[in-house]
């Protein structure tokens, strides 16, 4: 296990490596030399200048991983003399907090709902569930956003249409709205409509695999044994439709995080999908390079984490690089039994 760990763990500082160095070369050397923008009457110097990048490229790598890994630099904002670094930090709560919540969403319906038609495939309940899914899928995350803003929001009065509240209230802060009550109370909108396209992806994905599942020897040995529908589904099928899910969810990171921008310009939220929204229209290349640097080192996190969680997931994974087939040999009485072949003449 320990062996298995530390082998991710090397590729995933090689991933960041690699991250590392085309984040260099996109935003620091195939850019135009440009002296740098006025901001507040202010000439804002550009990434070159910020960090000091002299001398020959691997140089120049070697200073840009000092500011950007040691240090999280990521220099000064072209639109406001502000720390890039600062602003990211800012907001990274907001995101944090909208991808966690509809994360956990998503998967509490996607399991739900796939759940639920698995069980009685083709009835009634099978086919207005799936209805369900096919709106989530076909819609928009704006219209969903906007549709829920007006009915919940403008219309019923249910739940508030924009804003954050601080998950702790602190009382010296200009947000005067806080606390684990007022925070969830206001992400709720944004928790669903974030989550129900991906909820309806995760849906159709667990049906289809459970479907495919129960037609195993081993779910029909279940049933001879007497075991009831729910158990079987619920102990034999259902842990079986894992590996998928947690595979697309180490993969939906990079894709959630796109939604992320939608859902928080719907409502209001100031997180980091906004500052890149309001990066782009002006280059504002530090900005950009750092929200891209942090993506990208949280992708090759979450993955990271999801090789781990195979293991426990699926014993069958061969932790110390067996074969496949010995991995999958039988088991008896906690010891491996070994395989036997036959030569042409015993048989």
């Amino acid at each position: 296990m320990l062996a298995y760990i530390l082998k991710r763990l090397f590729w995933g500082v090689v991933l960041i490596c690699a991250v590392t160095w085309i984040t260099f070369v996109i935003f620091t050397i195939l850019p135009e030399e440009r002296p740098g923008q006025a901001t507040l009457g202010l000439a804002t110097p550009n990434i070159q200048q910020q960090f000091d990048l002299e001398g020959s490229l691997p140089e120049q790598y070697v200073t840009f991983l000092q500011h950007v890994v040691l240090h999280a630099d990521f220099g000064e904002s072209l639109r406001q003399p502000v720390e890039v670094r600062d602003e990211i930090l800012t907001a990274l709560p907001v995101t944090a907090s909208l991808l966690l919540g509809g994360v956990l969403m998503w998967l509490i319906l996607g399991f739900t709902i796939g759940f639920l038609s698995a069980l009685r495939p083709r009835s009634l309940l099978d086919k207005g569930l799936m209805v369900f899914v096919l709106i989530g899928v076909s819609a928009h995350p704006v219209w969903i956003g906007l549709m829920l803003s007006y009915f919940l929001g403008y219309q019923w009065d249910i739940f508030p249409i924009a804003g954050y509240c601080d998950f702790l209230y602190d009382p010296q802060s200009s947000n005067l709205c806080g606390g684990p009550r007022f925070w969830a109370y206001h992400l709720v909108l944004p928790w669903f409509a974030f989550a129900l396209l991906f909820a309806a992806l995760y849906a159709r994905m667990i049906r289809a695999t459970m479907l495919e599942v129960k037609n195993e020897d081993y779910i029909r040995t279940a049933y001879g044994k007497g075991a009831g529908e729910f158990r079987v589904m619920r102990k034999h099928v259902l842990r079986n439709a894992l590996l998928p899910v947690v595979t697309m969810l180490g993969m939906d990171v990079g894709l959630a995080f796109a939604g992320a921008i939608f859902i928080e310009s719907v409502f209001q939220l100031p997180g980091v999908g906004q500052l890149l929204f309001r990066a782009l229209p002006g280059l504002d290349l530090p900005m950009i390079m750092g929200i891209v640097f942090l993506v990208s080192v949280a992708v090759v996190v979450v993955n990271l984490i999801v090789d781990i969680l195979y293991c426990f997931i699926d014993p069958r994974i061969s932790l110390r690089g067996g074969s496949s087939q010995e991995a999958s040999a039988p088991l008896r009485r906690g010891r491996r039994v070994p395989q036997v072949t036959e030569s042409p003449t015993e048989a």
